[in-house]
């Protein structure tokens, strides 16, 4: 599968943004989808992550309240919602999946666990 992801841009804090990744080349109805974040000279980091189904997410613990993980199958598509978003947030976004069904908060628990990468968007949070 290829993933595409999109959405990222310059952003005020307390601004929202919603990030997509589409996949092509396979239907991603089997993949668990990560979205991940890394700044420059920091290991890339698990945001949040959704199962096949949409039935299981993950989200880490700064973004809890803020952020939204869900995806669309009919579309092939996953997404994160960003909302209250604050300068720390700053990060080139990825998007990652494995056809695996995994406890989500192990799947986003290692950057190395997606087989599939989309390239990064750059969330830039700055007033």
């Amino acid at each position: 599968v290829q993933l595409q992801a999109s959405g990222g841009g310059v952003v005020q804090p307390g601004g929202s943004l919603r990030l997509t990744c589409v996949g092509s080349g396979d239907t991603l109805y089997d993949y668990s989808i990560g979205w991940y974040r890394q700044v420059p000279g920091k290991e890339r980091e698990g945001v949040a992550c959704v199962n096949s189904n949409g039935g299981s997410i993950y989200l880490k613990d700064s973004v809890k309240g803020r952020f939204h993980v869900f995806r669309d199958n009919n579309k092939n598509t996953a997404y994160l919602e960003m909302n209250d978003l604050k300068p720390e947030d700053t990060a080139v976004y990825f998007c990652g999946a494995r056809k695996v069904e995994w406890d989500m908060s192990h799947f986003c628990g290692d950057y190395r666990h997606p087989r599939a990468w989309g390239q990064g968007t750059l969330v830039t949070v700055s007033s």
